[in-house]
């Protein structure tokens, strides 16, 4: 017996499977909702992402998301210009800033293939110190290494943020990337 399909319905399924960390159950499920329970919060998602797509594009100083050439942080005359993180995404941006522990500026490197350096050489510019803000892994150290290089002709202090046991998980839950770089990296009680 032949399964009768709906092709609007699998045709949204398929846009919902299309997003990070959403699989087939997911997808059918906000398909579901969105055509058969709450069509008007669907259609606010519709015109919140056809708005979002039309409006944000990167800032021009860091790279960040913003809705104008330069992003609120950038054009932010309390910010703290003389510490610049750089980071891999601008999604790392809104993690960091909701912490709000960090008052400095901003820097989105996604991969060495993607560094503009006559633009990361203005982005430093005012800088005492840069922090690599970026998942500990071989690539991302290579490319630590690699923007350190490009940048020693700057008087610059490099830092990066900690990296270690994350707080509540047992150690045999923990990489061995992390419970090492933890052990390197212990602090006097």
């Amino acid at each position: 017996m032949k399964r009768s399909k709906i092709e609007a319905f699998e045709n949204l399924v398929s846009a919902f499977e299309a997003f990070p960390s959403i699989g087939k159950k997911t997808a059918i499920r906000l398909a579901y909702h969105c055509v058969a329970v709450d069509n008007f919060a669907a259609m606010k998602l519709a015109h919140a992402i056809e708005n979002g797509v039309a409006n944000i594009r990167k800032c021009n100083k860091c790279h960040n998301m913003s809705e104008n050439e330069i992003c609120q942080i950038c054009a932010d005359p309390y910010r703290d210009s003389s510490i610049l993180c750089i980071v891999q995404s601008a999604k790392d941006i809104l993690v960091i800033e909701e912490s709000g522990q960090f008052n400095g500026v901003y820097y989105v490197v996604r991969e060495l293939g993607d560094l503009d350096e006559s633009h990361l050489f203005s982005a430093v510019q005012g800088a005492e110190e840069v922090v690599f803000a970026f998942p500990p892994s071989i690539a991302t150290d290579t490319m630590i290494l690699y923007i350190e290089d490009k940048l020693k002709d700057f008087d610059l202090i490099f830092t990066k943020i900690a990296q270690g046991v994350p707080t509540g998980v047992e150690l045999e839950n923990i990489d061995l990337l992390s419970l090492s770089r933890a052990l390197q990296s212990r602090v006097k009680v």
